[in-house]
């Protein structure tokens, strides 16, 4: 009788330790998501500002015309890896393009003192900071979050769990390395 309960203990500790550790990887799981999600929230909130900000600058430097092409394109291209089977690593390398894209649009402003001081450029370039500083916040919680689940899976004994329940690596949003022009800030002469 004693070995029985001892049994009925065992299994019941092993199957809490279960419980447990697939609740953690899903709740994880489940935060990353959450993450991701408040991205494209944001990547969304920048396409919808980019044409606002493109149409105003042209009224002022319509012979930059290939600027605002390149603009466009990047712009076409980051909405459709995102909205595609696109790879994060193809994402990141659209978005950095995008990125480095709109700072010429702003460098082309710097040449035009009549368009800084205009009210919409202003406005559209503060929403458009704005935007650019919670798409880093939120990269920077979703990177958090995939390095939680990663490290959750890939530890023991939730290695173990995550590949009997199908748990796999996620992978991290970064900017393309290719594009490292896209992390040097825009050189402003006056």
């Amino acid at each position: 009788m004693t070995l029985t309960y001892l049994i009925a203990a065992v299994v019941l500790v092993v199957l809490g330790l279960v419980v447990v550790i697939y609740n953690g990887l899903v709740a994880k799981r489940n935060r990353t998501n959450e993450a991701w999600a408040d991205i494209d929230v944001q990547l969304k909130r920048r396409y919808d500002l980019i044409p606002n900000l493109v149409e105003t600058v042209k009224g002022y430097a319509a012979h930059e015309s290939q600027a605002f092409e390149k603009v466009s394109q990047a712009r076409a291209a980051a909405m459709g890896a995102a909205t595609g089977s696109a790879s994060l690593a193809d994402r990141g390398a659209a978005e950095s393009t995008l990125a480095g894209a709109l700072k010429s649009v702003f460098a082309i402003a710097e040449a035009y003192p009549e368009l800084k001081a205009n009210q919409n450029f202003l406005a559209l370039q503060t929403e458009l900071t704005d935007t650019e500083d919670k798409i880093q916040a939120a990269r920077r919680f979703y990177n958090g979050n995939v390095r939680d689940l990663n490290i959750a899976i890939q530890s023991f004994p939730g290695n173990i769990f995550a590949g009997v329940f199908g748990f796999k690596p996620m992978d991290y949003f970064e900017l393309a390395e290719a594009d490292a022009a896209a992390r040097e800030p825009v050189a402003v002469k006056f």
